[in-house]
């Protein structure tokens, strides 16, 4: 597949929904704070794909730890039940527009950036 046709786009769920979203995918553990379903407006909620619970502790949104958590985060998107769905991502990204929804502030330094960036790596 490739990488060049992928359809990704990033969105901060407290973003208003638009048309060129396409899909939006919620893949944060937990559902944003003080957030509607109705307002949120999420296709599917793949919390399964997020770090997991004792990555997402320890990180705390510390700049300062994120390149370590992209390297964790990483493996963890590598393994188990988290490789299936980065491949069905991937699939789907490769046939529609794909908008990976999360509620942190910085996008820089969040899961949703690790998870973008190995959407478009090949050899999965």
């Amino acid at each position: 597949m490739n990488e060049h046709l992928l359809h990704v786009k990033k969105k901060r769920a407290y973003e208003s929904p638009d048309s060129g979203d396409g899909v939006r995918i919620l893949v944060d553990r937990l559902w944003p704070r003080g957030m509607s379903k109705s307002r949120a407006d999420i296709d599917i909620w793949m919390k399964e794909i997020a770090p997991s619970d004792a990555l997402r502790k320890w990180y705390g949104h510390r700049p300062e730890r994120f390149s370590e958590f992209a390297k964790r985060y990483s493996i963890e998107l590598h393994s188990g039940e988290r490789r299936e769905y980065l491949r069905r991502l991937r699939e789907m990204a490769a046939h529609k527009t794909v908008t990976l929804v999360y509620a942190a502030k910085d996008e820089e330094h969040s899961n949703v950036r690790v998870l973008a960036d190995e959407l478009v790596l090949p050899g999965l």
